[in-house]
C-alpha cells in the first residue's frame, strides 16, 4: 500500500534530478547554448577517436602491416597498443553520448599519450604537431565545458535555470 506523501515527493525528486548527459538538461529557448556547442564538440571528438581506435585495432589485426609484426614487437608495445584499442573506443562511445563520464574518459586517454610519448618516444608517435594538437583539443574541450557549465549562453547573457 503506498504512502500518499511519497509520491508528490519522488515526482518533485524526478524533476530536480539532472541528467549526466549534457544534452538532457534543461535549456532556454531563443539563442544557442555552450551545452550545444560542448556536445557537438564531443561528437567532433567522438569521430576522431574511434578512427584513432580502429587504426590500433588495425595494428593488431596486421591491417597496414605484415602478418606478425605486432606478435615481433616487444611486451611494451604490444601492451600499449592494446590499451589504446580498448581506451579511445571506450572515450569515442562516451564523447557520442555526450556524457560526463565520456569527458573523463577522453581525457585519460589524451593525457596517457601524451605521458606515454613524453617517456616513451619509441612506443608512442608523440611528435611536436601531435602534442601541440592533443593539448589545443584539451584546452578547447575545458574551455567550452567551463562555458557550458556556468550557464552563460553564447551571446554572454547568464542564463537562468529556472
Amino acid at each position: 500500500m503506498p504512502r500518499s506523501g511519497s509520491q508528490g515527493s519522488s515526482a518533485q525528486a524526478a524533476r530536480d534530478y539532472l541528467s549526466d548527459r549534457i544534452e538532457e538538461r534543461p535549456a532556454p529557448q531563443g539563442f544557442m547554448r555552450w551545452s550545444f556547442v560542448l556536445t557537438c564538440f564531443m561528437r567532433i571528438l567522438s569521430i576522431l577517436w574511434i578512427m584513432k581506435g580502429l587504426s590500433a585495432w588495425a595494428v593488431i589485426l596486421g591491417i597496414w602491416t605484415p602478418i606478425g609484426h605486432f606478435e615481433a614487437r616487444s611486451t611494451g608495445y604490444q601492451a600499449t597498443v592494446i590499451y589504446f584499442a580498448l581506451i579511445d573506443l571506450i572515450a569515442a562511445v562516451g564523447l557520442w553520448m555526450a556524457s560526463t563520464w565520456g569527458g573523463i574518459m577522453w581525457l585519460l586517454a589524451i593525457m596517457s599519450h601524451l605521458i606515454l610519448a613524453a617517456f616513451f618516444p619509441g612506443i608512442v608517435s608523440g611528435g611536436v604537431m601531435t602534442v601541440a594538437f592533443f593539448l589545443t583539443l584539451m584546452a578547447v574541450y575545458l574551455g567550452i565545458s567551463w562555458l557550458a557549465a556556468r550557464g552563460i549562453g553564447l551571446a554572454g547573457l547568464q542564463v537562468s535555470h529556472a
